[in-house]
């Protein structure tokens, strides 16, 4: 008997590169610190109560007795740092890769991401209902729930995407440095205009940075699973390495 053919080899199997598992890593341990911060928080743990309250009433006398660092805070997080004016910035980043370098997919990729941060930090808000801090003397007011905080996640969502398409672009070194630095400041900024305003507890903003941090990772993840197939995307007006 004519020995069977044997049976063509199967295709290897290409592993995810190692960046990408570096970003699903990420996403999952920042997600799961997120989340147990949202049930200290939603069970009132008393520890974490006690360290909102202490830092929150020093930094309110502290925005009591200094007018004139209290308004150029207000101005920084009502205009600069607003979550209107990042998202803007966000989406004037969707179009010029869509004018300059018809990155459909990723123009699209990065106004979705937009969209989902503003819909889970709503939705977080709603199903938490923590109530912001009450004073007798407010400085700044504001409306909705507190946790988590949306001008810090929403800056954090909007720097951390710019930032990872302008290193996949290499940037010059002076470029890049100028831009880690203007990233870093706002987040960090806006973080401490919201305490010092005395319209978000400590752990709110906490909450905005792990959550907006969590959602970059996870949408890098997102936007580099493509690849991990072993062949390269055809480089039409949707590809996903545009």
């Amino acid at each position: 008997m004519r020995p069977r053919p044997s049976a063509p080899p199967s295709p290897p199997v290409a592993e995810p590169p190692t960046a990408l598992r570096r970003a699903a890593r990420l996403a999952a341990a920042l997600g799961a610190c997120f989340l147990v911060l949202l049930v200290l928080v939603a069970l009132r743990w008393h520890p974490l109560i006690t360290v909102d309250g202490g830092i929150s009433r020093t930094t309110h006398r502290w925005a009591v007795g200094d007018h004139a660092v209290t308004r150029v805070f207000r101005v920084l997080t009502d205009w600069v740092w607003d979550p209107t004016t990042m998202r803007l910035v966000c989406a004037a980043a969707a179009v010029w890769l869509v004018w300059r370098r018809a990155a459909w997919w990723t123009a699209l990729w990065l106004a979705i991401t937009c969209a989902v941060a503003t819909l889970v930090q709503q939705a977080v808000k709603s199903a938490v209902g923590r109530p912001r801090p009450v004073w007798p003397d407010p400085v700044d007011s504001a409306h909705y729930a507190a946790f988590p905080s949306g001008h810090a996640m929403t800056a954090t969502v909007v720097c951390g995407l710019l930032l990872w398409l302008l290193h996949r672009h290499g940037p010059r070194p002076a470029l890049w440095r100028a831009a880690v630095t203007a990233a870093v400041v706002s987040v960090l900024g806006v973080g401490v205009t919201r305490v010092w305003l005395g319209v978000h507890w400590p752990s709110d903003v906490l909450g905005g940075w792990l959550a907006g941090a969590a959602l970059v990772a996870a949408a890098v993840t997102v936007h580099e699973w493509p690849r991990a197939g072993g062949t390269r995307p055809s480089r039409g007006r949707w590809s996903p390495g545009a």
